[in-house]
């Protein structure tokens, strides 16, 4: 899992069959502390997060193709959480 902050939208009007009805975001993963380690990358959305939320984003094909029910999915990245808060002691 990581977690991750959405910093923007994807707009297509041609996909792949498997995006069909699925909101596909930017994704920017950051610390405890809220500050962006590394570079954005695209997660596909199942938690109805928008875009300024901090999210758990889960990035291995395995898990993707359990949450979907598929044998063999074109996913990598889902967006399966929306946090509410980040408490480091």
């Amino acid at each position: 899992m990581t977690l991750a902050r959405v910093i923007g939208t994807v707009v297509s009007t041609v996909k792949h069959p498997k995006f069909v009805g699925l909101k596909l975001y930017v994704v920017q993963p950051i610390a405890p502390d809220g500050k962006f380690t590394d570079p954005s990358f695209l997660a596909v959305d199942r938690a109805q997060s928008g875009v300024g939320d901090t999210v758990l984003v889960l990035t291995e094909g395995n898990g993707a193709r359990q949450l979907f029910r598929e044998s063999v999915l074109c996913i990598r990245s889902v967006i399966v959480g929306v946090v509410d808060a980040v408490d480091v002691p």
